[in-house]
């Protein structure tokens, strides 16, 4: 992870240097935004540091799933379908696409678009299965999910998602290829445009923001693309144009800038987390010593009871609201009662400790951040403890 980091670090400083930086790109505009040169250098490094043609990053980007929703409204019309190769989506967009049990009148399916999957076997693409639908050249858009959301299987690594890029192009050169980059920014050495991705999207309150940025997210990938998600995210001929950074600049930047530090820290933390439940006896993945693809780890808690309490340990040990006991509840966009531990200094940053879960068998807690290892030892020892008792 050590080098892993300096690798990534040493990429985004040197986007920054090329970029040309400036103390005044920090400066933030107010009102329309109209062409404000922070947010735009800002983009500028984006771009560099995911090797694409262009990059949309606002604060107006509220959560990684409203970029995704952005994009897929941005990119397909009436009549179009889209195809996920990684089986069923995260339960957020589920409710995006309409193809969950809460049905929107604003979501795709209700717009006339298609929607397919193609299920993952044994945690790896089914390509000859992709190639066969791919050949007729109907599909618009494939999504590929780089982590797992609330399933079971593993996230996947890069390596895997460059095979199934390579595999598509052979007979498909048209098809829009589209990665939720979610949670996996800066876990390994590439990133999803490197590999031939289309357009890439994740969320600031996750990895790139390093608990620093307060709000946000991005979208990177080729012009043409860019510009139609900025179309849609603002006006029809306005785009990129307007959208003031409203004082993000700093935090966009600095957030950034400790990006690679912060992952290397949450994913040490998840290290630790897996190696010490797998002794106490419980079902982890990935295993401590498995190759990464993302922050998130999983514990297997076998019960509803031990899932609350590992989630209310992790908030015992958080910095903020220690002293609030989290129960499950209703969340919009999710069909079962959800637990959300996170007593984090930006709400909801899930590069921050956290922990959370549905209400469901087999009762998994999905564990994710930590902006220094020490802090995330420490809150993991806390929630084992209230586990315990």
């Amino acid at each position: 992870m050590d080098k892993i980091c300096e690798i990534n670090s040493k990429k985004v400083l040197q986007a920054f240097q090329e970029c040309k930086l400036q103390e005044a790109h920090l400066n933030s505009f107010t009102g329309y935004g109209i062409d404000e040169p922070g947010r735009n250098k800002i983009e500028e490094i984006y771009s560099k540091v995911f090797k694409a043609e262009d990059s949309l990053v606002r604060s107006q980007l509220i959560s990684g799933t409203h970029a995704l929703a952005i994009t897929l409204s941005a990119l397909l019309r009436p009549g179009d379908t889209m195809l996920s190769i990684t089986g069923e989506p995260y339960d957020t967009l589920q409710t995006v696409i309409g193809i969950g049990k809460e049905q929107s009148e604003s979501s795709l399916k209700a717009y006339g678009i298609n929607y397919e999957q193609i299920d993952l076997i044994e945690n790896d693409f089914d390509i000859p299965k992709i190639q066969e639908r791919l050949k007729n050249q109907d599909i618009k858009l494939v999504e590929i999910q780089r982590s797992r959301g609330y399933s079971t299987r593993k996230s996947l690594i890069i390596e895997k998602i460059e095979k199934v890029i390579k595999a598509i192009r052979e007979v498909n050169k048209k098809v829009i290829i589209m990665v939720d980059n979610c949670y996996g920014e800066f876990v390994q050495e590439k990133e999803p445009i490197e590999i031939g991705a289309d357009i890439t999207v994740g969320s600031l309150m996750k990895n790139l923001g390093a608990g620093i940025a307060t709000s946000g997210a991005y979208i990177v990938g080729k012009r043409d693309l860019i510009k139609l998600c900025a179309e849609r995210l603002t006006s029809p001929g306005i785009g990129k144009e307007i959208g003031p950074s409203l004082n993000q600049n700093t935090f966009f930047i600095k957030g950034l800038f400790f990006a690679p530090s912060v992952v290397a820290s949450s994913i040490k933390t998840a290290i630790f987390a897996s190696r010490i439940l797998e002794k106490l006896g419980y079902v982890v993945e990935p295993k401590f010593d498995e190759q990464r693809a993302d922050i998130v780890q999983t514990i297997h808690l076998a019960t509803e009871e031990n899932l609350v309490k590992f989630c209310q340990g992790i908030q015992m040990g958080s910095p903020i609201d220690s002293d609030v006991i989290p129960y499950p509840g209703d969340m919009g966009g999710y069909e079962d009662k959800v637990i959300m531990a996170a007593g984090t200094f930006t709400q909801g940053s899930t590069i921050e400790l956290s922990c959370d879960g549905p209400i469901r068998e087999p009762y998994i807690a999905y564990m994710q951040g930590g902006l220094t290892y020490e802090y995330g030892k420490l809150g993991i020892l806390k929630a084992i403890e209230q586990m315990k008792k």
